[in-house]
């Protein structure tokens, strides 16, 4: 079974940058669906950006242009830059994972993902 531990989050005015981090720990399938999803307070969570084992990328409307998705050359890393942050940004993000074994593209769906990380808190002030 995969473990995802995350880390990066933290605190920061309107327009700053923050970088996310999420390890795999585990056997995951060769092929496979990585993504970030984050859950405000009182809302449903949702799907930001999601990249496959082939560098493929996803991104919601509303981060694309202003966060980058990235995984590390051993690939058990996977990092989300985060710029220009915008108060509405301030969420917990989740790190998920899921095998790809059709090699269809990867959705952002929380749904369609299995292994979840424990979140790390964004807090973006106006």
């Amino acid at each position: 079974q995969v473990q995802l531990v995350e880390s990066g989050g933290g605190s920061v005015q309107s327009g700053g940058s923050l970088n996310l981090s999420c390890v795999t720990l585990g056997y995951r399938e060769p092929t496979y669906c990585m993504a970030w999803f984050r859950q405000a307070p009182g809302k449903e969570r949702e799907g930001v950006a999601a990249i496959d084992n082939n560098g493929r990328t996803t991104y919601a409307e509303s981060v694309k242009s202003r966060f980058i998705i990235s995984q590390g050359n051993a690939k058990n890393t996977m990092s989300l830059q985060m710029n220009s942050l915008k108060a509405e940004d301030t969420a917990m993000y989740y790190c998920a994972s899921r095998p790809r074994p059709s090699g269809g593209p990867c959705r952002i769906i929380p749904g369609d993902f299995g292994d979840w990380g424990q979140g790390t808190q964004v807090t973006v002030s106006p």
